[in-house]
């Protein structure tokens, strides 16, 4: 039996701070990703490469299919566990985290919440067990921001079979996905109200992988463009009604808002540690670096604000955690992890630039961990929604 077995109904944080229960969850993460994550980084980073034992241990660990009943595999828990999870991870190997968030969060938590009976118990078991790699396709090469009215992949019905044409771009975990949630128009007339979604599996005629990206950081979690080519995909592979997509994008988007920004936390903290223990270590003038007041300014803001996302995130986390099935993409929920991933991700790059400044030239040097933790950290101000995209949402909530 794992921890998050053990703990179907885990009580809630009180003043957002972990119970036990919760905090057992982040420290068993954190030693599972510290003793087996951790030493793949550096061949990760150099080569751009996806451990393949990886997603199987994670299902092993219990950290698979959190939300998942047990007749699927699932652990019966609930989205905070999987945010923790994620937080834990992101310690030790950064990019294996959002592999792991793309898997469970975009892909397997959205086909749970949303695909009928049939379709969850042919596909969630694997996904759970970790046998079976996820991915979520939404964006397009002329879709980001705008990726819902701008979206052009189209799904035609042809008996009973869905015709896929169209294109996804910057689709984490493409290259090694097993199955992908993919989102087009089938009822292009309509615009954004005319989106289904469907599962699409490895290996179905016109399905490809164009080409996997270089990408600057994150580049253990590998990123692909996908090329649906008169992709025939079974109707009955339609995830939740016909043209009603949108309201599974928008009720998964506001769930991925938090849990990526449990990435950023999880970074943030790395880089605090490594900048903390490296002003203890590093001599110059005949003194620890740390006992140099600007460098001691540096670690002090560094810890508000490292403390201070830790307790945004957590009280979010906790309010997403009680979303109802039918309240994202709107009202307060809305506003709130479209706030947290703001401030966790605006967070996140200021703690790392400035551990980045501490260690001085050794922080520039690609091999460091700290580098790849910098080269990293702007991809969360972009994916999810951009800086620019969450602060139109919390306007927009707060001038309603």
């Amino acid at each position: 039996m794992t921890v998050i077995d053990a703990i179907p109904n885990p009580p809630p944080v009180s003043g957002w701070t972990l119970s036990p229960e919760r905090q057992e969850i982040l420290d068993h993460a954190d030693r599972f990703a510290r003793n087996e994550l951790y030493p793949l980084q550096q061949r990760m980073d150099d080569e751009e490469w996806w451990p393949p034992q990886v997603m199987p241990r994670l299902g092993e660990m219990g950290f698979l299919g959190v939300t998942a009943p047990a007749e699927l595999g699932g652990a019966e828990s609930d989205l905070f566990a999987s945010g923790l999870i994620a937080q834990g991870l992101a310690r030790w190997n950064h990019a294996i985290s959002l592999s792991y968030v793309a898997h469970e969060n975009l892909c397997l938590n959205n086909i749970l919440r949303n695909a009928d009976a049939a379709v969850k118990a042919r596909v969630l078991p694997g996904l759970c067990a970790g046998t079976k790699i996820g991915a979520l396709g939404l964006t397009e090469p002329g879709a980001g921001s705008d990726a819902l009215g701008s979206m052009r992949t189209t799904a035609r019905r042809e008996g009973d079979h869905y015709v896929l044409n169209g294109t996804k771009l910057y689709i984490t975990n493409g290259p090694v996905a097993d199955l992908v949630l993919v989102y087009a128009k089938t009822a292009p007339e309509l615009g954004a109200r005319g989106i289904s979604a469907f599962v699409v599996e490895k290996g179905t005629p016109g399905f490809s992988v164009a080409q996997k990206l270089d990408k600057m950081g994150f580049r253990g979690s590998t990123t692909a463009e996908l090329v649906f080519d008169d992709c025939r995909v079974p109707a009955e592979n339609l995830v939740g009604t016909e043209n009603q997509g949108v309201a599974v994008v928008m009720s998964g988007l506001d769930l991925e808002r938090i849990v990526v920004a449990m990435i950023n936390l999880g970074m943030a903290e790395r880089a605090f540690d490594l900048a903390l223990d490296y002003a203890r270590t590093r001599q110059q003038f005949g003194r620890t670096i740390g006992s140099f007041q600007m460098v001691q300014a540096k670690l002090a803001e560094m810890y508000v604000t490292v403390e201070t996302m830790r307790s945004f995130c957590y009280r979010v986390l906790d309010e997403a955690n009680r979303m109802e099935h039918d309240e994202g993409g709107r009202g307060e929920i809305h506003k709130l992890t479209a706030g947290a991933i703001l401030y966790a991700a605006e967070g996140c790059t200021r703690v790392v630039s400035e551990a980045v400044q501490i260690f001085g030239g050794a922080g520039y040097m690609r091999e460091t961990e700290i580098n790849r933790l910098y080269r990293a950290s702007k991809l969360l101000e972009i994916g999810a929604g951009t800086t620019e995209i969450r602060k139109l949402i919390i306007a927009g909530e707060l001038l309603k």
